[in-house]
């Protein structure tokens, strides 16, 4: 086991840092104030070899998992905001890949970043008014007309939404069969019925589009499902007789990128401790130099220990997802859930160190203090992450102890029952 990043992980880290520091935060400001397309961030970030399909192919490569959340970490170190305007079309695409033939993902994972100097964007449309946490209650609407599939319905707070040069649509194709019954669409920009909603006035992440997805009467050709028409068929056959399946495409894309949401909440946090440290090395009160002071000292030891505790959850479960190794016990959700509420209590604490400067806009921690707080809510919130913890928690537990029982069972002349009757008939130590 080694904890230490290789020389070329170091490299691209301290790439992904220079970045943050001359091209992300000089305009972080700027884009959170006007809530605007951080445009040259995304066209810097391609120049810069870290956004498009070679900056993917270059994040596959990495047998460690590991480049994705460092990239996410040391971006959103530089702001939050426009770190996500340039990552978004990556849920895009990791929707594409889960749920694509090979033919469409050659075809429209292009398409959510474009090609050379062509910036194009991808969205991810799942959440819905009242379902955002629960995708099995999803109403949005595919039915088949001919060979054209017709979409309905209205997604929420969808990152470039509205923007998208090619949206991923979750809907449901048979509502009896809750999550079984849903599939993914690709709907181009200027499909007719898709438009823009409300556009969201956020406290934080404002850099970042975030908008309503309507769809009316969409139509999109067969071949615009990711799959294909024969697979959906399996799956709705399976789960119409009642055979057991996995979990739905928009929990597999979910667990996927839960690792780099958590690495992307730690930068902020990260962020806020430097920062805090700075700004109190000179400072004093009536008690002296405030970093000699054992209260102060508690605090931010307290602050890089949880973040270090979180890093490690980030990347265990990043290291999981790219080796193949199942998460059955919930690891990629306790990544998320971990650095969402370390970088909420951090930044709260760290402005408690600060004090009243700490709420002025002039104080970057207030702006970290607005970032912090999407990361206990999307792509499921703190408290849905802890029920599939625990779910998955008993059942892996319950898996595990039914194969002990199975491997003493098997052993010559052993059952679990033999095993516990024998115990109880050894003498007493002396």
């Amino acid at each position: 086991m080694d904890f230490s990043l290789n020389d070329e992980q170091l490299e691209f880290q301290r790439h992904c840092r220079r970045f943050s520091e001359e091209v992300i935060r000089p305009i972080a400001d700027k884009y959170d104030r006007e809530q605007a397309v951080p445009w040259e961030a995304i066209r810097a970030a391609r120049e810069w070899g870290l956004h498009g399909t070679d900056f993917l192919m270059k994040m596959g490569a990495d047998p460690d998992g590991l480049f994705g959340v460092i990239y996410s970490e040391e971006l959103a170190w530089g702001c939050a905001g426009i770190a996500l305007a340039i990552s978004a079309s990556s849920l895009a695409a990791a929707g594409i890949v889960a749920s694509g033939t090979p033919e469409q993902v050659g075809q429209w994972l292009p398409e959510c970043f474009g090609e050379g100097e062509e910036i194009k964007l991808g969205a991810y449309a799942v959440t819905e008014a009242g379902a955002g946490s629960d995708v099995k209650s999803l109403r949005t609407t595919a039915k088949l007309d001919g060979d054209d599939w017709v979409i309905n319905g209205t997604k929420v707070f969808i990152s470039n939404g509205g923007i998208a040069d090619v949206t991923v649509v979750v809907a449901t194709v048979d509502p009896e069969l809750g999550h079984r019954g849903q599939a993914s669409f690709i709907v181009p920009k200027g499909t007719p019925g898709l438009s823009q909603g409300k556009k969201e006035d956020k406290i934080g992440i404002r850099a970042s589009q975030t908008t309503e997805v309507v769809l009316e009467d969409v139509r999109i050709p067969m071949d615009h499902l990711l799959g294909g028409r024969e697979k959906l068929d399996r799956k709705l056959e399976r789960a119409r007789s009642g055979q057991k399946s996995g979990p739905s495409n928009a929990l597999a894309t979910f667990e996927i990128t839960r690792p780099m949401v958590g690495a992307s909440a730690l930068g902020i946090a990260q962020a806020a401790y430097e920062w805090t440290l700075d700004h109190l090395e000179d400072k004093t009160d009536e008690h002296g130099p405030l970093l000699e002071q054992q209260r102060v000292q508690q605090v931010l030891a307290d602050v890089a220990t949880e973040i270090e505790a979180a890093r490690m959850l980030v990347w265990r479960a990043a290291w999981m997802g790219r080796n193949g190794v199942a998460m059955t016990g919930g690891q990629g959700s306790m990544s998320k859930l971990k650095a969402g509420d370390v970088t909420m209590w951090a930044t709260t604490a760290l402005m408690d160190l600060v004090g009243d400067f700490a709420s002025t806009t002039d104080c970057p921690l207030e702006k970290y203090f607005r970032d912090a707080k999407i990361y206990q809510l999307f792509e499921g919130t703190a408290q849905v992450q802890r029920l599939v913890i625990s779910r998955m928690q008993r059942k892996d537990y319950g898996d595990r102890r039914l194969q002990t029982e199975e491997v003493l069972d098997q052993a010559p002349g052993t059952s679990v029952g033999d095993a516990a009757a024998e115990k109880q008939q050894e003498p007493a130590p002396a």
